[in-house]
């Protein structure tokens, strides 16, 4: 019998529909064909990109030349330009303004690597520590009122570089998906005066039954109602509303959950498509006890179709529960620590 599960954060209802659904090792990746040649990330390319504008190098390099370790430039193409003024002005009903933000590329190694992965724990620290010093920065633009920061893996995912990286978009207004789930926050709080991601983790440690990871300051588990087969939600057990209030010593061990949730879904998977994406609180919010940063990592073994685009369900064939027990259950001992040489 097919399950509707509610959301309790955004409201979203989900169909998991476990008659459809498939043995977690029958999901089958299309293969990503590598595509080799040239690549512009690549150390020693970087007058093919955008000037940098932050990076994190070793001492005595210059900018825009070799020797660094992660290195920030802004898109190419942007969905977003930083230069201008917004402009905000109506036409009738309608609503418009400039296109202005930011669109950033985080690039992750100077090395051709494919998956943040290949990376070991102290690189995964430091791009995540990027993460945090952009947002910084850019929240000082008034101007700006939020950063997503996200991540596509493989080409279903929309990644079209494969070396890999990361990207930000800052914009004016705060995303209607950030403001759905901030919403259903905010009126969890009015009725019970408490953080609902942070009961969230509390139910589901108490629980034990959708955790995939569990650390001293992080948890990583499967939604309760999960949209996808294997999505996982990395939350701290301390509540905080801003990404980038992340201090060094919770950075080294959040780096090293984030890798090992990604080095279970690549063991068990055949390296699937996938995104992950940051949701923090606006720029324009002091720190709030109604909302709570995360990370939501969405492999993409299945595709949206007519009923969820026509409906806004999901129809998810793998119970949160088994997906993560098979996660739990993926070893990945032999594979935690790559050291780059």
């Amino acid at each position: 019998m097919p399950e509707l599960r509610k959301d309790p954060v955004s409201g979203r209802w989900i169909i998991i529909a476990t008659e459809r659904a498939m043995r977690p090792t029958d999901f089958k990746s299309e293969p990503q064909s590598l595509r080799g040649g040239f690549c512009p990330f690549c150390e020693g390319n970087e007058d093919k990109t955008p000037p940098e504008i932050m990076a994190y190098r070793e001492r005595g390099t210059q900018s825009n030349t070799k020797g660094w370790r992660i290195r920030v430039v802004p898109n190419k193409f942007p969905a977003l330009r930083i230069e201008g003024n917004l402009n905000k002005h109506g036409e009738g009903i309608y609503d418009s303004m400039n296109g202005i933000g930011a669109h950033e590329v985080i690039i992750e190694s100077p090395k051709h690597v494919t998956s943040l992965t290949e990376l070991d724990n102290k690189q995964v620290e430091e791009m995540l520590w990027a993460y945090r010093d952009r947002l910084v920065d850019l929240k000082k633009d008034k101007r700006f009122i939020y950063g997503l920061l996200f991540k596509n893996v493989g080409t279903a995912a929309g990644a079209t570089l494969e070396h890999s990286h990361s990207q930000l978009i800052v914009t004016p207004i705060v995303p209607i998906s950030v403001m759905h789930e901030m919403n259903g926050c905010e009126e969890f709080y009015k009725y019970r005066g408490r953080c609902l991601l942070c009961d969230m983790v509390q139910q589901e440690l108490s629980t034990g039954t959708r955790i995939v990871l569990e650390g001293d300051t992080f948890v990583a588990f499967a939604p309760y109602a999960s949209r996808f087969p294997f999505e996982t939600w990395i939350l701290s057990k301390i509540h905080s509303s801003h990404f980038e209030n992340l201090q060094k010593m919770e950075t080294e061990e959040l780096a090293q959950i984030l890798r090992a949730v990604l080095l279970k879904l690549e063991t068990s998977l055949e390296f699937p498509p996938y995104n992950y994406i940051v949701h923090t609180t606006p720029f324009v919010f002091g720190e709030i006890e109604y909302y709570h940063w995360h990370i939501e990592i969405i492999p993409r073994l299945t595709r949206v179709a007519g009923f969820e685009w026509g409906s806004g369900f999901y129809i998810n064939t793998v119970t949160p529960e088994n997906a993560a027990e098979f996660l739990r259950n993926v070893n990945i001992e032999k594979k935690a620590v790559v050291v780059q040489s």
